[in-house]
């Protein structure tokens, strides 16, 4: 019996994207899925706001994706997981600001050529991003940002989730979100968030 297939949408800078990554990497270990994963812009998807904030992280977003594809492009859909671990890891449990010394470490890291990290202002690359990007939002609308999942004919946003469950816990979740989103007329649900990202 063949696994069921996943596609899983993320931007390295998003901590929410993280913390749900890694509950899927976990789900991978107790139900019988295999997770594509997929790159996402939020500075594309936010690319009309005023809003300051999200513009100071749009450099941020555009770099790392940029190497990811880069790394993509040259070695193949494998790199694309461990350079998001390995980026993602310097960003959110590191601390690392994003910039050269950053990819240049997750690039060694990985085990691929540390020249890709010139490539991280390289604009010819945003195509590519884009269409990844865009080809996510179709399967879910306009209104929602990363993580995306997609599990057959049904994709959703979320889950939103801190701390990221592990073990059978994580498979229980899944398979609740996947049920829940496979109703054809369910749309939402929602609360507060009541703590920021868990990363233990």
């Amino acid at each position: 019996m063949s696994k069921q297939q996943a596609e899983f949408w993320f931007d390295p800078i998003c901590p929410w994207a993280w913390m749900t990554s890694r509950w899927i990497l976990e789900v991978e270990k107790v139900r019988d899925i295999d997770v594509t994963f997929n790159i996402f812009s939020l500075a594309h998807l936010n690319r009309e706001t005023t809003n300051e904030k999200y513009k100071e992280n749009f450099p941020k977003s555009w770099r790392s994706t940029r190497v990811i594809m880069a790394a993509k492009q040259a070695h193949g859909q494998e790199v694309v997981l461990p350079m998001y671990t390995a980026i993602g890891t310097r960003i959110h449990l590191k601390k690392m600001a994003v910039g050269q010394e950053l990819l240049s470490e997750a690039l060694a890291e990985v085990g691929l050529p540390g020249d890709l990290v010139e490539r991280m202002d390289d604009e010819s690359l945003n195509p590519s991003i884009i269409e990844s990007h865009e080809r996510g939002i179709s399967l879910v609308g306009n209104d929602v940002g990363t993580p995306l999942i997609r599990v057959g004919d049904v994709a959703f946003f979320g889950p939103v989730i801190s701390p990221a469950p592990k073990g059978e816990a994580a498979g229980k979740l899944w398979d609740g979100v996947v049920n829940v989103a496979s109703y054809p007329g369910f749309f939402e649900i929602k609360r507060s968030r009541t703590v920021g990202p868990i990363f233990d």
